[in-house]
């Protein structure tokens, strides 16, 4: 039988997840079971579902240390920020909690009737979720779904699994049972979650996301999907050059670079040599080794094939890095390479890793240009200290999201995330707009 086997990426011999692999026949099963749940669950008070994820929240409150050392120990999240995740996936389901008892429709004048709209769940809610964030971007799909009255089919990526499982035995107790199911498996049980699943959301590479997209549309079902990006910060003359590189050090290599809003092209209008000193200063200052030791921001990649790919793509004049630290883990230094033209690798693909480009341009519109360039856009950072010059720039960024004075990664989870263009696919996450995705609206006319 196919298992599916997560081990800590700073000691590889460390397993922390073995478990069998789902079958694609027990995925759609599972889809089918959850069914009788979920009718339930549609029927209940609303103060009822909200019980039930504020008391899910509470459990992970619970279990705060525990889940920040599962963590740090299955995908190398530096402990500061594994903190911070278990802290997020406790706001999230607070927050929605209390979007429980949000308006479900609207009403519309008619003479002698009455015209109305009102929302209802779509049934079960398959969610395809990657490593990177274990708790929350679960959680941040999972929470808007329940709420809504959908029952929730989680399959996580097998690097994950130990979280998503133990996600599962903290949320049993507080809902029926069926409604939240985690199938831990490989590709054949995410297809066959999207083929039987009534609405879809993944993150996750942009081919695989691209698959999902379409054979979701094929069964007419609604889906989401989140595609990563290659973010840009664009460093305008006048900006405080200290406090933009320490931002964009923090943002380009924390986690090892790991998010999908990384910034991993810095575009300086200018003196771009001032800045470069700058920045790799902040970047050489970064904490790097084991991510459960205090001060480390930079841990190590996911596996070995991602290290690879980032020492394979340090090409051109590297500022800093190039290499790796050693260690037995699957670590790369935090890398910055300069010298690169628009249409070279690192600055057209993604490269999953602790790695950026630094260029410099003569003027704001070339910087837009090359920002706009290529098939992402998910995050866009402008830094200025003139904050109408940096407004007037923000509508000609072609992306989801854009940042003024702020990195490129971190999302507030009350506000919509998503991108634009092979970023992005379908309705927004978080915030009000998870709640419309995860609902349809059906319209009534009393004569």
């Amino acid at each position: 039988m196919t298992r599916v086997v997560s081990t800590s990426p700073q000691r590889p011999a460390d397993v922390v997840a073995d478990c069998p692999a789902t079958p694609a026949e027990q995925v759609t099963r599972t889809v089918a079971e959850s069914l009788a749940a979920q009718r339930e669950w549609a029927r209940s008070a609303a103060a009822d579902r909200a019980a039930a994820l504020t008391a899910m929240a509470d459990a992970v409150a619970g279990h705060r240390r525990e889940l920040a050392d599962l963590v740090i120990r299955e995908v190398g999240k530096p402990s500061t920020e594994a903190l911070g995740e278990v802290s997020r996936t406790v706001a999230i389901l607070r927050y929605y909690a209390q979007q429980c008892f949000e308006p479900v429709g609207e009403t519309y004048p008619r003479a002698g009737g009455l015209d109305f709209t009102v929302r209802r769940p779509h049934g079960v809610a398959g969610l395809i979720t990657p490593w990177n964030f274990p708790l929350a971007i679960p959680v941040w799909k999972a929470a808007p779904a329940l709420a809504c009255g959908n029952a929730v089919v989680l399959k996580p990526a097998p690097a994950a699994t130990g979280c998503a499982l133990r996600l599962a035995e903290l949320f049993a107790p507080h809902l029926p049972e069926g409604l939240f199911s985690v199938v831990p498996g490989l590709g054949d049980a995410g297809a066959a979650l999207v083929g039987s699943a009534d609405v879809v959301s993944f993150t996750g590479s942009g081919a695989v996301g691209r698959t999902v997209a379409v054979a979701a549309a094929e069964r007419g079902v609604p889906a989401q999907c989140e595609m990563g990006g290659l973010n840009a910060s664009i460093v305008l003359p006048d900006a405080d050059p200290d406090r933009a590189a320490a931002q964009i050090a923090a943002a380009a290599m924390g986690f090892a670079g790991q998010k999908c809003t990384a910034t991993k092209r810095i575009l300086v209008v200018g003196d771009a040599a001032n800045f470069a000193d700058a920045l790799v200063a902040k970047v050489e200052a970064l904490g790097v080794g084991d991510p459960a030791d205090e001060g480390v921001a930079v841990g190590p990649v996911i596996d070995e094939a991602a290290r690879q790919r980032v020492l394979a793509a340090a090409d051109g004049k590297v500022l800093t890095g190039g290499g790796s630290p050693g260690g037995d883990g699957w670590f790369a230094s935090p890398t910055v390479v300069t010298g690169l033209g628009q249409d070279a690798p690192l600055n057209t693909t993604e490269v999953f890793g602790p790695i950026c480009t630094l260029t410099g341009v003569s003027t704001v519109d070339e910087a837009l240009r090359m920002a706009n360039s290529g098939t992402y856009g998910l995050v866009t950072a402008l830094y200025s200290n003139d904050l109408d010059a940096a407004l007037s720039f923000v509508d000609q960024c072609e992306s989801g999201m854009v940042k003024v004075n702020a990195p490129t990664s971190g999302v507030d989870f009350h506000l919509p995330f998503g991108g634009e263009k092979e970023s992005g696919y379908g309705g927004r996450e978080q915030g009000k707009a998870a709640l419309r995705f995860y609902s349809s609206s059906r319209t009534v006319q009393l004569g």
